[in-house]
């Protein structure tokens, strides 16, 4: 249930284009359908007959299948709103959602961006800048480097001080990249050589920062939402510790180790962060949690995450809704003291990969079906007849359950996975059935690295 503000009169955008593609464009049409706005879709050459753009209003290509050629194609996607009268841009997650650049852009070309400043993306790509301005707030933060490592000797002298094993990641790092795990200090040059030159390759940034690294972690975030005026409001946590090499495979809402006390904790860090950043719009501070239930600040996301729907299910805020609105100008729709996490929701990243080596499958998709009932939710771009082509993301469909406990999400989710089919390509549907029968999920006692432990036996 929503709490509108009777302030809520600004008047929204009149049209919006969508700088993406896949399920998270068609996500961001339906609410935009919702709010009476117009949309604008860009697509790639190779996209032109895709779901995203059948369903907007509008259509512009903006270049060849590459995604530097198209999808990053900043010029292009500027002019397709330009043609169009589009008043603002959302870069919904990927692609050009966390470059500070296009956000000035836009800015520069009078369009709204849909998002935080630019600043605030700027600090939160700056990961050992990030580090130190919640440090200078009292938000506990992991152990590690002051900022971004100066040479060898330095990273030697940190890591010695909070002791092996550590983990070195990249400045402007995500999704697993320039990050390597070191238990010996004899392997800590080559570590650093390799981490700066995969960060180099993928930001363009060799900029590496260290940090204690904990055998047993939870990967646990915390969703917030702030208006233009600085009120923000948080509303609950999500446990993505299901992963694979960084990669999150499965999330959840609420965490099922994180007590109500624990609970509190995180919402007054992830609103003291909001502040410290002076962050504005939608976003996820995400934190760590080790076994003594020690919590640390690991990073700030400054997007929509893929895994925003389970926050959606659980508390009822429209979250792409919100963004549009806030970036309107309106404030908040939804005061913290209404904020309630009812009942329990899962998520399952299908992706077109074999379900255990994870190569990619892309192809043609010869039949589809899509399971419902109570409690399912299915967000996709995919159907039968369509193709998956290899330039871009896996990624074709997040399935999400619904229950009163976790229990009856799970099974849920189950029943949800045994009606999904999907022929022609080879999908990870067969590992989220194995991974919603095996004990450690069910139990809830999984941390980020029990996949790799498990090796095979999860299969």
């Amino acid at each position: 249930m929503r709490f509108l503000t009777e302030e809520r009169h600004i008047p929204l955008f009149k049209k919006v284009l969508i700088a993406n593609r896949g399920e998270i464009a068609i996500r961001i049409i339906r609410a935009c359908r919702e709010l009476g706005i117009g949309t604008v879709a860009v697509y790639s050459e190779i996209e032109k007959e895709a779901m995203h753009v059948k369903l907007a209003d509008e259509a512009i290509c903006v270049g060849p299948a590459r995604s530097a050629d198209s999808y990053l194609n900043i010029p292009a996607i500027l002019s397709a709103a330009e043609v169009t009268d589009a008043e603002a841009i959302h870069p919904g997650y990927g692609f050009l959602s966390e470059n500070p650049q296009f956000a000035e852009a836009c800015k520069k070309s009078g369009i709204v961006f849909i998002g935080p400043t630019p600043e605030n993306i700027r600090l939160g790509g700056n990961k050992a800048k990030a580090r130190q301005i919640m440090k200078r707030h009292g938000i506990p933060i992991i152990p590690g480097s002051d900022g971004v490592l100066t040479d060898q000797s330095f990273a030697l002298k940190i890591a010695r001080k909070i002791g092996f094993p550590v983990i070195v990641k990249a400045s402007a790092g995500g999704g697993g990249k320039g990050m390597r795990v070191v238990h010996d200090e004899a392997l800590l040059p080559q570590a650093l050589v390799a981490a700066e030159n995969e960060a180099v390759a993928a930001f363009g940034n060799g900029e590496l920062y260290i940090e204690k690294y904990f055998t047993f972690i939870r990967h646990i975030e915390v969703q917030i939402a702030v208006d233009n005026r600085g009120e923000a409001v948080q509303l609950g946590e999500r446990d993505c510790s299901v992963q694979r090499r960084h990669q999150k495979l499965i999330e959840e809402s609420p965490s099922p180790i994180i007590n109500e006390k624990l609970r509190e904790k995180l919402g007054k860090y992830a609103i003291k962060a909001t502040e410290a950043l002076k962050y504005r719009n939608v976003g996820t501070v995400e934190f760590i949690f080790d076994k003594e239930e020690n919590l640390y600040f690991m990073e700030m996301n400054t997007r929509v995450q893929v895994e925003h729907p389970v926050t959606e299910m659980v508390t009822g805020v429209d979250i792409i809704k919100e963004q549009i609105c806030l970036a309107s100008g309106q404030p908040l729709s939804i005061k913290q003291r209404n904020v309630r996490l009812r009942g329990h929701s899962i998520e399952c990243r299908i992706n077109a990969e074999d379900p255990f080596t994870f190569i990619p499958s892309p192809g043609k998709i010869n039949f589809y079906y899509q399971p419902g009932g109570p409690g399912i939710r299915v967000d996709t771009f995919i159907h039968s007849g369509c193709t998956i082509p290899p330039q871009y993301d896996s990624l074709i469909a997040k399935l999400i359950a619904y229950g009163s406990t976790r229990q009856e999400a799970i099974a849920r989710m189950k029943r949800a996975l045994n009606e999904f089919k999907i022929e022609g390509i080879k999908t990870t549907i067969p590992f989220h059935k194995t991974i919603l029968s095996n004990a450690d999920f069910l139990s809830g006692t999984f941390d980020t690295g029990y996949l790799e432990r498990s090796s095979g036996k999860v299969r």
